[in-house]
This record gives structure tokens, sequence and C-alpha cells, in this order.
């Protein structure tokens, strides 16, 4: 057990893991009454030692541990490290890199989407997690030993995970696969909370352009006021009520206080006046001015393209032991069922070799799918020229199977 308090100690420490290749880290936090993260805890651990950081620590000093982050000679481990990043750079505008994400590693090795954290260490290091601690209020002090042990815990089962991982992606050759993740949660701007852009978490609730514009104007306000205030958005007005006077989008005060959901008395303060201001704005927008409108409208033949598309995804995924969702997403399967020249992933880099090329293929009648033994198979078709015959083709089979 080792709880760092002192920020003499800290920066020691951090110096002494910046000599080493790797450092694997986590965060204890809470955001359950806040907009941004709280930091309570932070742990580290490189190949010979491990730490945790109270983050809460009366006049604690995190520089060197930002500087770590920073460090471009130590490749930084997380496991989903999304939300661990958006506290590093909420506190020090600094996005760790090199980056590597074991979740993210852990679907190209085919463990499927998203495993936790718990499960990934109980099949790679054969290790139980314990859980007790899971839900603890990491911003009481003291912490308990308990809580100490089970946070570094965290830390030091996930260098075998990392180097485990690792191993077998560049065994495989796969190792370039992550880049194109790792340069999305290595992105500023992934992290970058605009208001301006907290309506394309809801666009799909729009139902026509005048609602989309409403809707946009609405939740940069909601946004804007969940920040200042650091209140999750929903203390200031939940998610169901935004979209009700989205699509309602009254223009005074009796209406919009007659509406169902919508808090009593509300309508009466500053909020309610600057939710009628939004109201109005949006309503203003010129609809030409607005992001490109696209509702779901999917044919009968292009909704059974996107089914076809997912029989494929999953069997290309179970033949190269990658989860489907590191391939493409529902989103892009859309997509690529209406345009050949989709701007996705799917049609790019390895994912168009292993999934994209085949797809088209589908598209276009080249390729068949077919079942054999209760296991999906795909029958792609190649042109045979004979002199004296016309072109026809001939299937040449590709048993790669699926459950």
């Amino acid at each position: 057990m080792s709880l760092i308090t002192d920020s003499g100690e800290l920066a020691a420490h951090c110096q002494s893991f910046a000599q080493y290749a790797y450092v694997t880290v986590d965060t204890e936090f809470l955001r359950e009454t806040t907009f941004w993260p709280k930091v309570c805890v932070i742990q580290l651990a490189c190949e010979d030692s491990a730490i945790a950081i109270d983050a809460l620590a009366q006049d604690i000093d995190l520089s060197p541990f930002f500087e770590l982050m920073a460090n471009k000679d130590v490749v930084k481990v997380f496991h989903a490290a999304r939300q661990d990043i958006e506290i590093v750079w909420h506190l020090a505008k600094i996005v760790p890199a090199p980056l590597f994400d074991t979740q993210v590693a852990a679907m190209v090795c085919g463990y499927g989407d998203q495993i936790a954290y718990g499960e990934l260490a109980q099949s790679i290091s054969k290790v139980t997690v314990d859980k007790s601690s899971r839900f603890t209020d990491w911003s009481r002090r003291p912490l308990t030993d308990a809580q100490i042990d089970y946070a570094i815990a965290d830390v030091t089962h996930l260098r075998d995970i990392y180097k485990a991982l690792r191993q077998r992606l560049e065994r495989a050759g796969r190792l370039h696969w992550l880049t194109d993740e790792m340069a999305t949660l290595s992105n500023p701007e992934t992290y970058q909370q605009s208001p301006e852009r907290a309506w394309e978490r809801h666009a799909h609730r729009a139902r026509k352009p005048r609602d989309l514009a409403v809707l946009m104007e609405l939740t940069a306000w909601r946004e804007h006021e969940a920040q200042s205030r650091d209140v999750p958005r929903s203390r200031v007005l939940k998610d169901d009520i935004l979209f009700e006077v989205a699509l309602a989008a009254p223009r005074d005060v009796e209406t919009l206080g007659g509406l169902r959901a919508f808090p009593r008395g509300m309508e009466r303060s500053r909020a309610g006046a600057e939710i009628l201001a939004a109201i109005e704005r949006g309503l203003a927008r010129d609809p030409k001015s607005l992001p490109k409108f696209e509702r779901e409208r999917r044919g009968g033949g292009a909704g059974a393209t996107v089914e076809l598309l997912k029989v494929l995804l999953r069997q290309v995924a179970e033949k190269q032991g990658v989860a489907a969702k590191m391939i493409a997403t529902a989103d892009e399967l859309d997509l690529l069922a209406a345009d050949d020249r989709a701007d996705i992933p799917a049609l790019k880099g390895w994912r168009r070799e292993l999934f994209g090329a085949k797809a088209l293929q589908l598209k276009h009648g080249r390729l068949a799918l077919s079942v054999e033994n209760n296991r999906v198979v795909t029958l792609e078709w190649h042109e045979v020229h004979d002199e004296d015959e016309p072109a026809e083709e001939e299937p040449a089979e590709d048993r790669a199977a699926t459950s």
C-alpha cells in the first residue's frame, strides 16, 4: 500500500516512472452531483512499483503527474480510457500520449465489445478483481486500507493485461489496427464539451428541420447552464422534458408552463425566459443554415441491404476474431448501404480489407451469403471466359463460419 499525499513525494515517483517504457493509469472520481468529474484518487504503476495519489490532499500539486502524462517517451496504458482522459484534459488541458487502451485492444483480440476490466483480468491474469470498494465514496477521508489496495490493484493487474494484449497484437501483425481508435482518444476535440455541439447526441429526436433548429438552441442553452453551474444536465432540465419543449416549441409563458412534464413554476423564472428566447432563436434560423438533415427513410431494399451487411459483418468478425463493433457500427452500415463511397472507417485501411470490400461485393451481387450445416458461408463469384462460350460465372466458396 502506497498513498501519496505530498507534492515532493509525488514528484519523485513521477520522475522515477518516467524512466520506464510504459505506465498504467486509472482514476477514481465522482460526478453524480457535478457536470465535470471530480477526481479523488489517481493510480499509477510501472514495471516495478505502484502508487495511489490522493488528489484531494491539502495543497498537493499534481503537476508532476501531468508532466508524466505529456511525456512522449512513455506509453500511457488505460482500460476504457475516455473518462480518465477527460479528467486529465479538464484539469490540465493535456491529452496523455502515446496511448494504449486495453479495452480497445481486447476488441481486436476477439474479447467482444467493451469487455469489463474484471472479466479481462480473470481471462488473462487468472485473478478475481475485488469489487468490494467499487461503489465507495472516494471523496471521503481518510481512505481505508481496503480502498487503497482496491485502487492500486486496478493498475497492477493492468500491467499483465497490457503486456499480454500487446504481445498478441504484435504476433498477429495487428498492432497498427489500433491507430484510428488511439487517434480519436488522443484528439482534444473528443473532450471539448462545446455547447454548440450538444445537439449531436440528440439529433435523432428531431422530426423535421424546425425541430432540429429549436433542439440545437435548447441543448446549447442547457449545456452552457450545466457547465457554468457545474451540475449534471438533468439538474438543469431532464432529457425527456427538453425534447417535449423542442417539439412543442411554445412561444409564451402560459404555453410553456402548460406542457405536461415542464417543472411547475419554472416558466416564470430566469430559466423559463431563457428557454423561450432559445426557442425564438431556433425558429428564426434559416433552414438552409442547418446541418444536413437526414431522417431515416430507408426503403425495403435498403433496409434489407443493411440486414445482409449485418450478417456479413458478424461472419467476418467471428472468422477474424475481432469484435464486430471494431470493424463497423450500425450507423456505418446504414451509410454504407446508401453510398458505396461513404466516408466511414469500414471502407478504409484494414477494415476495408477485412469487411468493406466484401460488403461492396455483396451490395452488387458479386458475393452471396448461404447457410451450410447451420453455419453462414460466403459465395464469391468469378468470371470465367472461354473462347467458344459467352462469359459466365461460377461460384468459389469462402467457407468462413459464424454461429
